[in-house]
């Protein structure tokens, strides 16, 4: 059984996340419960990622392409 990552502190807000998550228009979706959770540790991950190509190059300030690289 895979090992259930540990919870950590909510960074997005919910309703909005989930809003933007089932769409409108024609195509909607419906969004499961743990949903949020998942998309908020990848959140986490993408920060942690950040953090180690701006540590990497030298700097201390985040720059938009440490998190879109």
């Amino acid at each position: 059984m895979a090992k259930k990552p540990e919870t950590k502190e909510m960074l997005l807000v919910g309703s909005k996340t989930k809003e933007a998550l089932k769409g409108s228009g024609k195509q909607t979706f419906n969004v499961s419960s743990d949903t949020l959770e998942a998309l908020n540790h990848h959140v986490y991950w993408l920060i942690d990622q950040a953090q180690k190509r701006c540590e990497a190059n030298g700097r201390k300030t985040i720059r938009p392409y440490d998190i879109l690289a």
